[in-house]
Protein backbone atom coordinates (compact mmCIF):
# COMPACT_ATOMS: atom_id res chain seq x y z
CA UNK A 1 0.00 0.00 0.00
CA UNK A 2 1.04 3.45 -1.02
CA UNK A 3 1.55 6.06 1.19
CA UNK A 4 -1.27 7.95 -0.17
CA UNK A 5 -3.05 4.80 0.45
CA UNK A 6 -2.06 5.11 4.24
CA UNK A 7 -3.17 8.68 4.31
CA UNK A 8 -6.71 7.87 2.61
CA UNK A 9 -6.84 4.79 5.15
CA UNK A 10 -6.53 7.38 8.39
CA UNK A 11 -8.79 9.86 6.54
CA UNK A 12 -11.66 7.52 5.88
CA UNK A 13 -11.16 6.26 9.87
CA UNK A 14 -11.21 10.06 10.76
CA UNK A 15 -14.36 10.35 8.71
CA UNK A 16 -16.34 7.41 10.43
CA UNK A 17 -15.49 8.44 13.77
CA UNK A 18 -16.97 12.10 12.82
CA UNK A 19 -19.82 10.47 10.92
CA UNK A 20 -21.01 8.08 13.59
CA UNK A 21 -20.46 10.78 16.73
CA UNK A 22 -22.86 13.02 14.55
CA UNK A 23 -25.34 9.88 14.36
CA UNK A 24 -25.34 9.62 17.98
CA UNK A 25 -25.60 13.07 18.86
CA UNK A 26 -28.69 13.59 16.38
CA UNK A 27 -30.67 10.58 17.09
CA UNK A 28 -29.30 8.98 20.30
CA UNK A 29 -30.18 5.47 20.90
CA UNK A 30 -31.48 4.95 17.57
CA UNK A 31 -29.97 1.72 15.91
CA UNK A 32 -30.59 2.44 11.99
CA UNK A 33 -30.57 0.08 9.16
CA UNK A 34 -30.23 1.86 5.85
CA UNK A 35 -30.09 5.71 3.97
CA UNK A 36 -33.45 6.54 2.15
CA UNK A 37 -31.50 9.92 0.49
CA UNK A 38 -28.63 9.78 2.64
CA UNK A 39 -30.66 10.23 6.27
CA UNK A 40 -30.80 7.63 8.50
CA UNK A 41 -34.30 7.69 9.86
CA UNK A 42 -37.01 7.58 7.48
CA UNK A 43 -40.37 5.88 6.47
CA UNK A 44 -39.29 2.81 4.58
CA UNK A 45 -39.73 -0.41 6.58
CA UNK A 46 -36.69 -2.12 8.36
CA UNK A 47 -38.08 -5.82 6.96
CA UNK A 48 -36.04 -7.35 9.99
CA UNK A 49 -34.05 -6.26 12.93
CA UNK A 50 -30.70 -8.11 12.11
CA UNK A 51 -28.24 -5.11 11.84
CA UNK A 52 -28.42 -3.56 15.53
CA UNK A 53 -25.38 -5.21 16.43
CA UNK A 54 -23.11 -3.21 13.35
CA UNK A 55 -23.48 0.49 15.21
CA UNK A 56 -22.06 -0.36 18.43
CA UNK A 57 -19.45 -2.94 16.89
CA UNK A 58 -18.16 0.16 14.46
CA UNK A 59 -17.55 1.54 18.16
CA UNK A 60 -15.49 -0.85 19.45
CA UNK A 61 -13.57 -0.92 16.76
CA UNK A 62 -13.41 2.98 17.22
CA UNK A 63 -12.18 1.84 20.98
CA UNK A 64 -9.98 -1.10 19.55
CA UNK A 65 -7.95 1.38 17.76
CA UNK A 66 -7.61 4.55 19.41
CA UNK A 67 -8.03 3.50 23.33
CA UNK A 68 -10.59 6.35 23.61
CA UNK A 69 -12.44 6.52 26.46
CA UNK A 70 -15.76 7.97 24.69
CA UNK A 71 -16.12 5.06 22.10
CA UNK A 72 -15.85 2.63 24.57
CA UNK A 73 -18.66 3.96 26.82
CA UNK A 74 -20.56 4.80 23.76
CA UNK A 75 -20.05 0.77 22.54
CA UNK A 76 -20.98 -0.45 25.89
CA UNK A 77 -24.38 1.80 25.98
CA UNK A 78 -25.47 0.82 22.82
CA UNK A 79 -24.40 -2.76 23.26
CA UNK A 80 -26.68 -3.56 26.30
CA UNK A 81 -29.96 -2.72 24.60
CA UNK A 82 -29.46 -6.18 22.85
CA UNK A 83 -28.50 -8.41 25.00
CA UNK A 84 -32.26 -9.89 25.46
CA UNK A 85 -31.52 -10.62 21.49
CA UNK A 86 -29.69 -13.70 22.44
CA UNK A 87 -33.01 -15.44 23.13
CA UNK A 88 -34.27 -14.05 19.30
CA UNK A 89 -35.09 -17.69 17.42
CA UNK A 90 -36.96 -15.77 15.04
CA UNK A 91 -33.92 -14.76 13.08
CA UNK A 92 -30.63 -16.10 11.76
CA UNK A 93 -28.51 -13.43 12.08
CA UNK A 94 -27.24 -13.31 15.74
CA UNK A 95 -23.50 -14.07 14.72
CA UNK A 96 -23.80 -10.53 13.35
CA UNK A 97 -25.01 -8.87 16.42
CA UNK A 98 -23.60 -11.21 18.97
CA UNK A 99 -20.02 -12.17 17.22
CA UNK A 100 -19.10 -9.53 14.94
CA UNK A 101 -20.57 -6.35 16.55
CA UNK A 102 -21.08 -6.45 20.30
CA UNK A 103 -20.57 -9.09 23.07
CA UNK A 104 -17.52 -10.83 21.53
CA UNK A 105 -15.79 -7.48 20.75
CA UNK A 106 -16.81 -6.30 24.71
CA UNK A 107 -15.32 -9.52 26.47
CA UNK A 108 -12.16 -9.15 24.11
CA UNK A 109 -11.96 -5.66 25.54
CA UNK A 110 -12.09 -6.83 29.22
CA UNK A 111 -8.99 -9.32 27.87
CA UNK A 112 -7.13 -6.78 26.78
CA UNK A 113 -7.90 -4.83 30.42
CA UNK A 114 -6.09 -7.77 32.37
CA UNK A 115 -9.79 -8.33 33.42
CA UNK A 116 -12.12 -10.66 31.74
CA UNK A 117 -15.46 -10.17 32.38
CA UNK A 118 -17.06 -14.36 32.23
CA UNK A 119 -20.67 -12.81 32.10
CA UNK A 120 -20.03 -10.83 28.78
CA UNK A 121 -18.37 -14.29 27.00
CA UNK A 122 -21.86 -16.41 28.86
CA UNK A 123 -23.77 -13.85 26.52
CA UNK A 124 -22.23 -14.73 23.05
CA UNK A 125 -22.35 -18.21 24.38
CA UNK A 126 -25.67 -18.54 24.43
CA UNK A 127 -26.72 -16.31 21.40
CA UNK A 128 -25.20 -19.34 19.55
CA UNK A 129 -27.03 -21.59 21.79
CA UNK A 130 -30.14 -20.17 20.64
CA UNK A 131 -29.16 -20.10 16.50
CA UNK A 132 -28.20 -23.75 16.85
CA UNK A 133 -31.93 -24.12 17.82
CA UNK A 134 -32.86 -23.60 14.68
CA UNK A 135 -30.87 -26.86 13.05
CA UNK A 136 -32.66 -28.98 11.01
CA UNK A 137 -31.93 -32.31 11.20
CA UNK A 138 -33.56 -33.76 8.32
CA UNK A 139 -31.45 -31.01 5.56
CA UNK A 140 -28.30 -30.46 7.79
CA UNK A 141 -28.25 -26.90 7.90
CA UNK A 142 -29.88 -24.00 10.07
CA UNK A 143 -32.90 -22.79 8.38
CA UNK A 144 -33.26 -19.20 7.30
CA UNK A 145 -35.70 -16.68 8.60
CA UNK A 146 -37.59 -17.12 5.29
CA UNK A 147 -38.91 -20.94 5.89
CA UNK A 148 -38.45 -24.17 7.56
CA UNK A 149 -37.53 -25.41 4.00
CA UNK A 150 -35.31 -22.14 3.30
CA UNK A 151 -31.17 -22.05 3.88
CA UNK A 152 -29.87 -18.71 2.98
CA UNK A 153 -25.77 -17.94 2.29
CA UNK A 154 -26.00 -15.63 4.66
CA UNK A 155 -25.92 -17.99 7.22
CA UNK A 156 -22.34 -18.58 6.46
CA UNK A 157 -21.24 -15.41 8.81
CA UNK A 158 -23.23 -16.58 11.57
CA UNK A 159 -22.54 -20.33 12.20
CA UNK A 160 -19.25 -19.06 13.49
CA UNK A 161 -20.80 -17.91 16.56
CA UNK A 162 -22.01 -21.65 16.91
CA UNK A 163 -18.42 -22.88 16.32
CA UNK A 164 -17.53 -20.31 19.11
CA UNK A 165 -19.82 -21.49 21.64
CA UNK A 166 -18.73 -24.75 21.13
CA UNK A 167 -15.44 -24.46 21.43
CA UNK A 168 -15.94 -22.96 24.86
CA UNK A 169 -18.04 -25.25 26.00
CA UNK A 170 -16.71 -28.26 24.46
CA UNK A 171 -20.19 -29.29 23.33
CA UNK A 172 -19.88 -31.64 20.53
CA UNK A 173 -23.63 -31.25 19.51
CA UNK A 174 -22.97 -27.76 18.56
CA UNK A 175 -20.11 -28.33 17.26
CA UNK A 176 -21.68 -31.61 15.17
CA UNK A 177 -25.03 -28.99 14.20
CA UNK A 178 -22.47 -26.30 12.78
CA UNK A 179 -20.45 -28.52 11.01
CA UNK A 180 -22.89 -30.09 9.29
CA UNK A 181 -24.57 -26.36 7.94
CA UNK A 182 -20.95 -25.43 6.57
CA UNK A 183 -21.04 -29.02 4.67
CA UNK A 184 -24.36 -29.10 3.79
CA UNK A 185 -23.84 -24.98 2.33
CA UNK A 186 -21.05 -26.24 0.62
CA UNK A 187 -22.91 -28.89 -1.01
CA UNK A 188 -25.64 -26.87 -2.02
CA UNK A 189 -24.96 -23.06 -2.29
CA UNK A 190 -21.35 -23.28 -3.70
CA UNK A 191 -20.91 -24.21 -7.16
CA UNK A 192 -17.54 -25.44 -8.68
CA UNK A 193 -16.55 -22.48 -9.89
CA UNK A 194 -16.21 -20.80 -6.45
CA UNK A 195 -19.63 -18.76 -7.44
CA UNK A 196 -23.15 -18.65 -5.12
CA UNK A 197 -26.46 -19.56 -4.98
CA UNK A 198 -28.43 -16.86 -2.20
CA UNK A 199 -30.83 -19.75 -1.02
CA UNK A 200 -31.50 -23.21 -0.84
CA UNK A 201 -34.59 -24.93 -0.86
CA UNK A 202 -35.17 -28.21 0.84
CA UNK A 203 -38.05 -30.80 1.51
CA UNK A 204 -38.91 -30.54 4.94
CA UNK A 205 -39.84 -34.09 5.48
CA UNK A 206 -37.65 -35.97 3.83
CA UNK A 207 -34.56 -33.22 3.96
CA UNK A 208 -33.60 -33.55 0.22
CA UNK A 209 -32.08 -30.53 -1.52
CA UNK A 210 -34.57 -29.28 -4.09
CA UNK A 211 -33.18 -26.25 -5.80
CA UNK A 212 -31.00 -22.79 -5.70
CA UNK A 213 -32.98 -19.84 -5.89
CA UNK A 214 -32.90 -16.41 -4.40
CA UNK A 215 -34.55 -13.64 -2.73
CA UNK A 216 -32.01 -10.62 -3.48
CA UNK A 217 -29.81 -11.47 -6.07
CA UNK A 218 -30.71 -11.32 -9.38
CA UNK A 219 -32.26 -15.34 -10.48
CA UNK A 220 -31.59 -18.47 -8.62
CA UNK A 221 -28.46 -19.12 -10.83
CA UNK A 222 -26.80 -16.00 -10.74
CA UNK A 223 -24.28 -14.80 -8.21
CA UNK A 224 -25.61 -12.24 -6.01
CA UNK A 225 -22.49 -10.48 -5.17
CA UNK A 226 -22.86 -9.63 -1.47
CA UNK A 227 -23.87 -13.62 -1.00
CA UNK A 228 -20.53 -14.27 -2.77
CA UNK A 229 -18.77 -11.96 0.03
CA UNK A 230 -20.73 -13.30 2.85
CA UNK A 231 -19.63 -16.81 1.92
CA UNK A 232 -15.78 -16.02 1.38
CA UNK A 233 -15.84 -13.64 4.82
CA UNK A 234 -18.00 -16.76 6.55
CA UNK A 235 -16.25 -19.94 5.29
CA UNK A 236 -13.01 -18.12 6.01
CA UNK A 237 -13.66 -17.04 9.81
CA UNK A 238 -14.98 -20.92 10.17
CA UNK A 239 -11.58 -22.23 9.27
CA UNK A 240 -9.66 -19.72 11.38
CA UNK A 241 -11.85 -21.34 14.48
CA UNK A 242 -11.84 -24.89 14.03
CA UNK A 243 -8.33 -24.97 11.52
CA UNK A 244 -10.53 -27.47 9.19
CA UNK A 245 -8.92 -27.26 5.88
CA UNK A 246 -12.20 -28.07 3.92
CA UNK A 247 -13.73 -24.53 5.21
CA UNK A 248 -9.96 -23.27 4.20
CA UNK A 249 -10.70 -24.53 0.38
CA UNK A 250 -14.62 -23.17 0.02
CA UNK A 251 -13.32 -19.83 0.99
CA UNK A 252 -10.30 -20.04 -1.33
CA UNK A 253 -12.58 -20.83 -4.36
CA UNK A 254 -15.21 -17.73 -3.46
CA UNK A 255 -11.66 -15.84 -3.45
CA UNK A 256 -10.66 -16.58 -6.81
CA UNK A 257 -13.76 -16.38 -8.73
CA UNK A 258 -14.09 -12.69 -6.47
CA UNK A 259 -10.78 -12.07 -7.88
CA UNK A 260 -11.66 -13.36 -11.11
CA UNK A 261 -14.90 -11.53 -11.86
CA UNK A 262 -14.27 -8.18 -10.07
CA UNK A 263 -12.20 -5.20 -11.91
CA UNK A 264 -8.89 -4.20 -10.43
CA UNK A 265 -10.45 -1.20 -8.11
CA UNK A 266 -12.29 -4.33 -6.35
CA UNK A 267 -15.61 -3.01 -6.58
CA UNK A 268 -18.19 -5.52 -7.63
CA UNK A 269 -21.73 -5.18 -9.30
CA UNK A 270 -24.48 -5.91 -7.10
CA UNK A 271 -24.74 -9.16 -9.23
CA UNK A 272 -22.32 -10.80 -10.82
CA UNK A 273 -24.78 -11.78 -13.66
CA UNK A 274 -26.96 -8.74 -13.85
CA UNK A 275 -27.94 -7.91 -17.20
CA UNK A 276 -26.13 -4.86 -19.14
CA UNK A 277 -29.27 -2.44 -19.34
CA UNK A 278 -32.21 -1.78 -17.42
CA UNK A 279 -32.96 -0.96 -14.08
CA UNK A 280 -31.26 -4.05 -12.53
CA UNK A 281 -28.34 -3.38 -14.74
CA UNK A 282 -24.52 -4.52 -13.75
CA UNK A 283 -23.65 -1.34 -13.68
CA UNK A 284 -25.38 -0.44 -9.99
CA UNK A 285 -22.25 -1.19 -7.67
CA UNK A 286 -23.10 -2.89 -4.08
CA UNK A 287 -20.04 -1.42 -2.03
CA UNK A 288 -21.00 -3.39 0.72
CA UNK A 289 -20.34 -6.37 -1.09
CA UNK A 290 -17.20 -5.06 -2.01
CA UNK A 291 -16.62 -3.45 1.73
CA UNK A 292 -17.29 -7.39 3.38
CA UNK A 293 -14.79 -8.87 0.75
CA UNK A 294 -12.19 -6.91 1.36
CA UNK A 295 -12.63 -7.63 4.88
CA UNK A 296 -12.61 -11.35 4.57
CA UNK A 297 -9.46 -11.26 1.91
CA UNK A 298 -7.22 -9.47 4.60
CA UNK A 299 -7.82 -12.57 6.74
CA UNK A 300 -7.97 -15.33 4.36
CA UNK A 301 -4.58 -13.73 3.29
CA UNK A 302 -2.87 -14.93 6.73
CA UNK A 303 -4.08 -18.17 5.83
CA UNK A 304 -3.21 -19.00 2.38
CA UNK A 305 -0.81 -21.66 1.34
CA UNK A 306 1.14 -19.84 -0.67
CA UNK A 307 2.53 -16.45 -1.18
CA UNK A 308 1.41 -15.96 -4.25
CA UNK A 309 -2.46 -16.52 -3.35
CA UNK A 310 -1.60 -14.51 -0.12
CA UNK A 311 -0.18 -11.04 -2.15
CA UNK A 312 -3.31 -11.55 -4.14
CA UNK A 313 -5.68 -11.43 -1.76
CA UNK A 314 -4.24 -8.64 0.04
CA UNK A 315 -3.56 -6.54 -3.46
CA UNK A 316 -7.07 -6.97 -3.81
CA UNK A 317 -8.27 -6.11 -0.29
CA UNK A 318 -6.24 -2.92 -0.61
CA UNK A 319 -6.98 -1.93 -4.15
CA UNK A 320 -10.68 -2.43 -3.06
CA UNK A 321 -10.50 0.09 0.21
CA UNK A 322 -8.52 2.52 -1.81
CA UNK A 323 -11.17 2.75 -4.71
CA UNK A 324 -14.36 2.85 -1.72
CA UNK A 325 -12.09 5.49 0.35
CA UNK A 326 -11.06 7.58 -3.20
CA UNK A 327 -14.97 7.14 -4.84
CA UNK A 328 -17.78 6.30 -2.64
CA UNK A 329 -16.63 8.03 0.85
CA UNK A 330 -19.09 10.39 1.61
CA UNK A 331 -17.31 13.20 2.77
CA UNK A 332 -18.14 16.08 0.59
CA UNK A 333 -21.28 15.17 0.23
CA UNK A 334 -23.31 17.73 2.08
CA UNK A 335 -26.42 16.41 4.48
CA UNK A 336 -25.52 12.63 4.03
CA UNK A 337 -25.45 11.28 7.01
CA UNK A 338 -23.49 7.63 6.20
CA UNK A 339 -20.06 6.74 5.79
CA UNK A 340 -19.64 5.02 2.36
CA UNK A 341 -22.08 5.60 -0.30
CA UNK A 342 -23.27 2.74 -3.13
CA UNK A 343 -24.38 0.41 -1.23
CA UNK A 344 -27.38 -1.90 -1.64
CA UNK A 345 -30.11 -3.45 0.72
CA UNK A 346 -32.72 -5.05 -1.64
CA UNK A 347 -33.09 -4.36 -5.26
CA UNK A 348 -35.91 -6.17 -5.57
CA UNK A 349 -37.94 -4.04 -2.97
CA UNK A 350 -36.48 -0.51 -3.90
CA UNK A 351 -34.91 -0.70 -0.24
CA UNK A 352 -31.89 0.88 0.44
CA UNK A 353 -30.72 1.24 -3.36
CA UNK A 354 -27.39 2.93 -4.02
CA UNK A 355 -27.57 4.31 -0.13
CA UNK A 356 -25.74 4.02 2.74
CA UNK A 357 -26.46 0.33 4.36
CA UNK A 358 -25.17 -0.95 8.58
CA UNK A 359 -23.54 -3.53 7.49
CA UNK A 360 -21.58 -1.85 4.70
CA UNK A 361 -20.70 0.85 7.40
CA UNK A 362 -19.74 -1.57 9.84
CA UNK A 363 -17.62 -4.24 7.32
CA UNK A 364 -15.66 -1.10 5.70
CA UNK A 365 -14.47 0.45 9.08
CA UNK A 366 -13.61 -3.03 9.86
CA UNK A 367 -11.90 -3.35 6.59
CA UNK A 368 -10.42 0.20 7.32
CA UNK A 369 -8.69 -1.58 10.86
CA UNK A 370 -7.63 -4.34 8.97
CA UNK A 371 -5.37 -2.07 6.43
CA UNK A 372 -4.20 -0.26 9.41
CA UNK A 373 -2.82 -3.26 11.30
CA UNK A 374 -1.03 -4.71 7.67
CA UNK A 375 -0.02 -1.33 7.70
CA UNK A 376 1.75 -1.22 11.30
CA UNK A 377 3.37 -4.66 10.58
CA UNK A 378 5.88 -6.19 8.48
CA UNK A 379 3.19 -7.98 6.66
CA UNK A 380 2.98 -5.77 2.84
Amino acid sequence: MSDMTSSLVEHAFEFAQHQVRALVERDPDFYPLYTEKGKWRHSKPAWTRWCDGFLPGRMWIFHEETGEQEWRDLAERYSKPLEHRKDDRKVHDLGFIFYHGTYKRWYEATLRDGSPDKSLIDVVIHAGQTLALRFNEAAGCLRSFHGENSNFIDIMMNVGIIFYAALNTADPELLARAFAHCMTTRRTLVRGDGSTAHEGIFDTVSGEFLKQTTQQGFRGDSCWSRGLAWSLYGFGTCHELTRDPTFLEVAILNADFWLSHVGDDGIAPWDFDAPPTGKLSVDQVDTSASAIAASGLFDLARFAPNSTQRRAYLDCALNTVETLVDEFLADGDEGWEGILRGGVYHIHKDLGVDESVMWGEFFFVEALQKARQFLRSDML
